[in-house]
């Protein structure tokens, strides 16, 4: 069979085009040789085969909504991947897909591109941050799409005043809780907070508070909760809130405080456990102190008060067992130095007027007990017995008043 010149010429023709498909098929991954996998690319965002781009237009990648988390843990799963930000900060790129999926995000199944919009395929947008905390600062707004009513509560807290005022390493939401491993923190059933989790919070809060953790850690409630696990003490968001954490350093706060420590301690069945007494808050309110206390609280929240409330004689995040050695209160040496901050000249017999917030009774301060029962007695006798008399009196005169009108 003899070849013309134009069916020559028709065959070379095709032959060049064929060619020509066959590389601009492979050229998008060749491109690429920095990807870890270009096959995960290549399911997340498809391309038409090799010779139909000659028939029609290639396809548009998918919605942001569909790319699955393998497409996103192809290149960030990888160990070590990281990129240097215009400050010279380091910034980690590298999510371990192990702790992604046991986390309380993964567990739900949401989608790196839920919190991570705008990407759509790869290269990703430049990024704009000038340092890893701009990075942060930039990206925890996402948390309020899902986490909308926690995210109000943050707008009125100190973190955020405190971010409002310039400072930007003040607590967000990323801060305190890892998106890509932080675990479930309450029970999906009760809505309370779950026994591990109670027990990480003061770990959470060191990362910015590590000299207050190091007091805590160290107290009463902090070695009962961190070496124990002991579900009845506080933790730091008993006392400061959580998502609304208030200023504690506010004359406000410090007039309210006794109510925060009254929440355990007026507890009958937290309290029973450990034989502390119950009546803390009715004592101190029924004394000068309590009651001066008590009425700034009522009247003037936001005007400083001289008179003490529970952390200025107990300590604030360094509170001591009452039979500690060397602060314990029930030492009389460690109380009388406790009296003597406000009151300089008390006496070693000063302090023995403080009933250590427990009731008088026949076992416990008994003579004042025996005291207040002679004089509950005696006071309303002698009232009765009076009264008595005065209306005897009265009688007798009215009795005499009318005798006499009669006989005149």
């Amino acid at each position: 069979m003899r070849l013309t010149k134009r069916t020559a010429l028709f065959l070379l023709l095709g032959g060049v085009l064929l060619a020509a498909a066959a590389a601009l098929a492979v050229w998008p991954a060749a491109a690429a040789p920095d990807r870890p996998d270009g096959n995960i690319w290549a399911q997340a965002f498809p391309r038409p085969p090799a010779l139909s781009i000659l028939k029609s237009p290639a396809q548009p990648a998918p919605p942001a909504q569909e790319i699955g988390n393998d497409a996103c843990l192809a290149c960030h799963g990888t160990p070590g991947l990281s990129t240097r930000l215009p400050n010279g900060d380091v910034l980690y790129l590298t999510i371990d897909p192990a702790a992604l999926q046991a986390s309380a995000h993964g567990q739900q199944g949401l989608r790196c591109v839920s919190c991570h919009t705008g990407f759509t395929g790869y290269p990703h947008p430049p990024l704009t941050a000038q340092s890893r905390r701009d990075v942060t600062l930039q990206l925890y707004q996402s948390c309020r799409q899902c986490h909308n009513d926690k995210y109000e509560l943050t707008l009125d807290s100190v973190h955020q005043r405190t971010l409002a005022s310039g400072n930007p390493n003040a607590a967000v939401c990323t801060d305190c809780h890892n998106p890509h491993t932080q675990a479930r923190l309450t029970d999906p059933g009760s809505r309370q907070l779950l026994p591990e989790a109670r027990v990480q919070i003061p770990q959470t809060c060191a990362r910015c508070h590590s000299a207050i953790y190091d007091e805590y850690k160290q107290s009463v409630h902090g070695s009962a909760l961190i070496g124990q696990g002991n579900p009845d003490v506080p933790t730091c968001i008993d006392c400061h809130g959580v998502h609304n954490i208030e200023d504690p350093t506010t004359a406000a706060f410090r007039l309210k405080s006794p109510n925060i420590c009254a929440r355990c301690h007026t507890d009958p069945a937290r309290m029973a456990k450990y034989g502390i007494s119950t009546d803390v808050l009715n004592t101190y309110v029924a004394d000068f102190h309590g009651t001066t206390v008590t009425l700034f609280e009522k009247q003037s929240p936001d005007q400083p008060t001289n008179k003490p409330v529970c952390f200025d004689c107990h300590g604030v995040h360094d509170i001591s067992r009452v039979d500690d050695p060397q602060h314990g209160l029930r030492v009389r040496d460690n109380l009388l130095r406790t009296c003597q901050k406000c009151h300089p000249g008390a006496t070693l017999n000063f302090p023995d007027a403080w009933l250590s917030h427990y009731i008088p009774g026949p076992e416990r301060n008994s003579l004042v007990y025996y005291v207040q029962l002679f004089y509950r007695i005696f006071i309303p006798t002698v009232i009765g017995v009076m009264l008595i008399f005065v209306l005897t009196d009265l009688g007798r005169r009215l009795i005499e008043r009318r005798k006499g009108a009669a006989q005149s």
